[in-house]
């Protein structure tokens, strides 16, 4: 499978002709829902389905990628300007697709062509569609290496718990959300769709147009804490080419670009095939833990100022992930120990419910945001292709079984996918919010810090060492990003 990339100086220059799609209308401020965008199993029955699949061909056959109307030019918006793991996640995502969708109608000259989406909490296997490799099929690429995906889907972000909305908030949505399920469809699905280079693969379109279904279905709930649409959060724009921006304000719901979905129906059980011979249990993910991964042999880093607002408690260096799970254990000072349980509680006690500024920043020396830093991630050749991914937790029991606390100690997931994503925005630098996952914890308790990376496999995944960290190590930082 080879990869094109596409540089992000050279897409600026060229992408001019964006302004095409500047010109088609953005509905008023007024909420309005003509288009309905359909699950594939229903899509597929409708006329649009010719009309999508035209489309597709037509956009691949574009060989020019600083057209809008190619394929490629969109796999590259996604490259140079999409925010992972950053604030703003499901809405820049909203208005990627809005446009994209906008660009399907102009080359079918389907002017009711909507995106399916892909609910894979109801059917968690790739639509078979996808999967036939006959030549001339649109919606086939090749090196994919799973088409079911369940060990990737979790319950977690659909828990009453999770009433906030943005990231650097107490149980955040956004944050969760993204981290699992989204990340791991990638992750297991693999080939493309573990890259940044993703949307290569047409299936991405339905995992998004699905996240945004959910984004949307947890947003109308009555108990979540979603910025009110005068917020300053949605205040200014965003850009996805030159000439091609649209208004954050635009992305507060479907209906404010005239469309909706035939259901936004909040997820509220497991998959069927996700229950063949495996436990089920409400928790980040569906494999059990029966124990916590042995801890490694691994050298340790000092504490030390990484950056003004961020210091190092102290870590662990050169770590080789393979599919074995492993534990690394970092020692704090009673000093830190005690900082750490302080700046977790704080968060807890005031978690800025409601709005906090992506920026935001702490007083001066008010460090109360701790996070996991895995810092220059590398993916071997072996990993790159994908078909995993690995669940990270802080502090799991030492003995017995581990799984009743693996939702309390849940920090995030790393995968191929999370990487690319980092080597595009932070170096190759993952960082991951640990204020929930160490709520609870005492001075005495959290003297030392484990980090268990376990790992999740899908039907078929790699043996062998897929990543490599330079340094795994706590945090203290005044800012939630």
């Amino acid at each position: 499978m080879a990869r094109t990339p596409y540089n992000r100086r050279t897409f600026l220059k060229s992408s001019a002709s964006a302004a095409a799609l500047m010109s088609l209308p953005i509905p008023g401020m007024t909420a309005t829902t003509g288009h309905v965008r359909l699950e594939w199993q229903t899509f597929k029955t409708t006329p649009q389905y010719a009309s999508f699949l035209n489309a597709i061909k037509l956009m691949k056959a574009v060989t020019d990628a600083t057209k809008p109307t190619s394929w490629t030019y969109w796999v590259n918006v996604h490259v140079n300007y999409c925010p992972h793991m950053k604030p703003y996640f499901f809405a820049w995502h909203r208005g990627y697709l809005y446009y994209f969708e906008q660009q399907l109608r102009t080359v079918s000259g389907d002017s009711s062509l909507c995106l399916p989406y892909w609910d894979y909490y109801a059917h968690p296997t790739i639509p078979s569609e996808f999967l036939d490799s006959a030549t001339g099929n649109p919606l086939y690429v090749s090196g994919r290496v799973n088409s079911n995906v369940y060990s990737a889907l979790t319950m977690s972000p659909f828990s009453t718990s999770i009433n906030n909305f943005q990231r650097g908030t107490s149980n955040s949505y956004e944050a969760s959300f993204e981290s699992a399920p989204h990340n791991p469809v990638h992750d297991v699905i693999g080939g493309w769709m573990a890259d940044m280079q993703s949307p290569t693969d047409p299936i991405f379109y339905l995992h998004h147009a699905n996240v945004d279904r959910l984004f949307d279905g947890w947003a109308g709930l009555a108990r979540t804490n979603y910025p009110s649409p005068t917020d300053s959060y949605w205040s200014g724009s965003f850009t996805y080419a030159s000439g091609l921006t649209i208004a954050k304000s635009k992305t507060y719901q479907p209906s404010l670009l005239n469309y909706s979905y035939a259901s936004n129906a909040l997820p509220t059980s497991m998959p069927p095939s996700a229950r063949v011979g495996r436990i089920i249990r409400v928790q980040a993910q569906l494999s059990p833990i029966h124990g916590r991964p042995a801890i490694g042999n691994f050298a340790v880093t000092a504490p030390r100022a990484i950056a003004n607002g961020r210091r190092s408690l102290g870590g662990v260096a050169n770590l080789k992930l393979s599919e074995k799970s492993v534990s690394a254990a970092v020692t704090l000072a009673a000093s830190d120990a005690t900082a750490l349980q302080t700046a977790v509680t704080s968060t807890a006690a005031s978690p800025a419910a409601a709005t906090v500024s992506p920026n935001a920043q702490g007083a001066p020396g008010q460090a109360k945001y701790a996070k996991i830093v895995l810092d220059t991630v590398a993916v071997t050749s072996l990993g790159k292709q994908g078909g995993y991914f690995y669940n990270v937790y802080v502090n799991l029991p030492s003995s017995g079984d581990a799984d009743p606390s693996a939702q309390a100690r849940f920090v995030g997931t790393i995968g191929p996918f999370e990487v690319s994503a980092a080597m595009h925005h932070a170096g190759g630098t993952l960082t991951l919010p640990a204020n929930d996952a160490l709520q609870g914890l005492t001075p005495a308790e959290l003297k030392q810090v484990v980090v268990s990376l376990v790992r999740v496999n899908g039907d078929n995944s790699p043996t062998g060492v897929v990543m490599s960290v330079s340094e795994l190590r706590i945090e203290l930082a005044t800012t939630p990003d």
